[in-house]
């Protein structure tokens, strides 16, 4: 059933401020970096220390997660020597939210004061040089969903955010992934770079759909993080992008291979100590 939250199309100031609001009274951190965490991939969480724990449900308008894999929850406290907020999961224009819903809590962030965003996903590998359990600097993306007209910036702009018609030449900060790089040689990381292709879902692609994007230039594949992207570049926000590739996308038909949620889940567990140590690195970096 389609909840009123999820039905309404576009927020007011004032309900971003809201949520603001709602979070502040429940924490005395201040942070200025956020990190969103994809699919499996909330065990990142439970190294934050000092931590508040606020339910997304304890939040006005916040969008609620029902995909698995995802807890649901802000983190909000020290990893390392910095302070962060944590979304512990995600919503996905799968699961029935506007664009502008799926983003409401990078607006929340941009009210917050947060100027650094750091966007965690799982994909599938399109590129034929990827192997299940690598990291992926996301330098670049295509919007297919955004092309098809749910566009998350669609609708009234909101001019105390950013411009009617903002530029994404460049949607992921190249001095963070100049960063990322730096961190991922000193600690024998490796670590790939790549385009990312966002779909809708909640399918997995076909082989046909795979070669598509491998010819349009995609590396990778996933259901997520492009809206969010979209909207913190539009707040004034630098963004960088990671990819786990838990997967590698089937693009021959006849293989008898076959892509799984659960074999996104467990690959991204092996992937976390390496992404937790890439984060921490990148963490300590930052001014």
């Amino acid at each position: 059933m389609t909840t009123q939250s999820q039905s309404q199309q576009f927020y007011t100031l004032d309900q971003f401020k809201q949520a603001a609001d709602a979070i502040r009274s429940q924490t005395d951190h201040r942070p200025e970096i956020a990190l969103v965490l994809g699919s499996g991939l909330s065990p990142l969480a439970d190294e934050i220390t000092d931590a508040n724990i606020i339910p997304y449900q304890d939040i006005p308008h916040f969008p609620h997660s029902g995909a698995p894999g995802h807890a649901g929850r802000l983190v909000i406290g020290k990893l390392g020597d910095k302070t962060v907020l944590v979304m512990q999961g995600r919503t996905h224009f799968y699961e029935g939210y506007s664009p502008q819903h799926i983003t409401f809590p990078i607006r929340v962030m941009s009210v917050l004061g947060i100027k650094t965003l750091i966007l965690t996903n799982a994909a599938g590998g399109v590129n034929r040089q990827f192997q299940a359990g690598d990291l992926m600097l996301i330098t670049d993306h295509l919007n297919f969903v955004g092309m098809a007209g749910f566009h998350p910036l669609r609708g009234p702009n909101l001019d105390e955010f950013g411009p009617r018609f903002p530029s994404m030449t460049e949607p992921y900060n190249p001095e963070l992934i100049g960063l990322a790089g730096e961190v991922a040689g000193q600690n024998n990381l490796s670590l790939r770079q790549g385009v990312y292709a966002y779909l809708a879902g909640p399918s997995f692609e076909t082989p046909a759909e795979i070669r598509m994007l491998a010819a349009l230039g995609a590396d990778a594949v996933g259901m997520s993080t492009v809206p969010e992207a979209i909207i913190a570049n539009h707040s004034g926000i630098r963004v960088l992008g990671i990819s786990s590739i838990t997967n590698v996308a089937v693009a021959a038909f006849g293989s008898g291979l076959e892509t799984t949620h659960e074999e996104v889940l467990a690959t991204g567990k092996t992937i976390v100590p390496r992404l937790m140590l890439l984060l921490k690195g990148i963490l300590e970096k930052l001014p």
